[in-house]
């Protein structure tokens, strides 16, 4: 019989680097992991075949798979796929933006945009308040709105304290979003038809306003392709705009994880948000092939849909239902805060 301590001494002289650590976390996590795949790979093949978004039905099935997560076999993967596949598609997401498609905007409209972001992001908090809500609804809701949706809704949850009222709110905004981005991407045609904007405000109405990337080339190409490329580049600068916004929720709730997570050293810079930077940079230098471009940004996507899945797995419909419904009117008011504000500075820049 093997004496405990040195079963102990021998797993402590187990280096992090040693072919059988990697081995043993692989497989930990392997359970888990094949699960979101699965779930990602059923809704990929529903997007694909029968139109929706992607993220939407990761969502919804990861739901109906909640009563997974109380299998130890499967939960380490699936918390894996929550917060490291996660980081990994956020850091990738800067494959897509290049500083010399930001450049093109020009001082106005990149002004508006900054703009509306900032003041959505307060407006959230300040609503949140209002409601009752607590402060990290309010920035996490601001922030999906504001700048990309899902993704940025995923992202500013990585750096907000780990808790339950966290993980369901951060569930409800990507349905919200969503499907919020979904009604825009209808309407807003519509509204910029009846006003009459010219391409290019119309292109940046729609790449200022919708959340979800998917749904802003959709809505420009309804209205032509010219418009589409405007909002396209819009767009890709809002999603520029997630590294600053999480880099700076991140150091104010930097002290407050550090002492939930006293073993944890909290970094200054979010590992995760580094590599977005370096990433941008690549892409922008050339350094990055046009086919290295397209696969960090699909492999981005993937990633983004594993951990959306996993969000799904951990959150139980019922827990969902108890947050009622403040938050969704926390939603739905800065979406049309946003739109108010754009379009009314729009008009005036292209007035003068």
């Amino acid at each position: 019989m093997v004496e405990p301590e040195k079963t102990t001494i021998a797993a402590t002289a187990l280096s992090a680097w040693h072919p059988m650590a990697w081995l043993a976390f692989a497989r930990t996590r392997l359970p888990g992991v094949l699960v979101c795949g699965v779930i990602a790979l059923a809704s990929t093949f529903l997007s694909e075949h029968y139109g929706g978004p992607l993220l939407l039905y990761a969502l919804l099935i990861g739901l109906s798979f909640h009563f997974i997560y109380s299998n130890p076999q499967a939960k380490l993967g699936i918390e894996f796929c929550g917060r490291t596949v996660l980081r990994i598609g956020v850091a990738l997401l800067g494959a897509r933006i290049t500083i010399e498609q930001v450049a093109q905007l020009g001082v106005g409209v990149g002004a508006v945009v900054l703009c509306a972001l900032v003041l959505t992001v307060a407006v959230g908090v300040w609503w949140a308040r209002l409601l009752g809500r607590s402060r990290e609804e309010g920035l996490l809701s601001g922030g999906s709105v504001a700048i990309c949706g899902a993704s940025a809704a995923l992202a500013i949850a990585a750096v907000l304290p780990q808790n339950k009222a966290n993980e369901r709110f951060t569930l409800l905004a990507v349905v919200a979003v969503t499907v919020l981005s979904t009604v825009a991407m209808i309407v807003y045609p519509l509204l910029i038809q009846v006003l009459q904007l010219s391409p290019v405000a119309a292109g940046v109405f729609l790449g200022g306003t919708i959340h979800d990337v998917a749904q802003v080339v959709a809505a420009g190409m309804l209205l032509g392709p010219d418009v589409a490329d405007t909002a396209t580049v819009v767009k890709l600068f809002r999603v520029m705009l997630l590294m600053p916004v999480v880099m700076l929720i991140s150091f104010l709730y930097r002290h407050q994880q550090a002492r939930d997570e006293p073993e944890k050293t909290m970094p200054l810079v979010p590992g995760f948000l580094l590599a977005f930077v370096v990433v941008m940079l690549m892409s922008s230098s050339g350094l990055m092939p046009e086919t290295v471009v397209q696969l960090a940004t699909d492999f981005s996507r993937m990633c983004l849909v594993l951990a959306i899945a996993a969000v799904g797995i951990k959150t139980s419909i019922e827990d969902l239902l108890k947050l009622g419904w403040k938050p969704l009117l926390l939603f739905v008011g800065e979406t049309i805060f946003i739109a108010g504000f754009v379009l009314v500075a729009l008009l005036m820049l292209y007035s003068m």
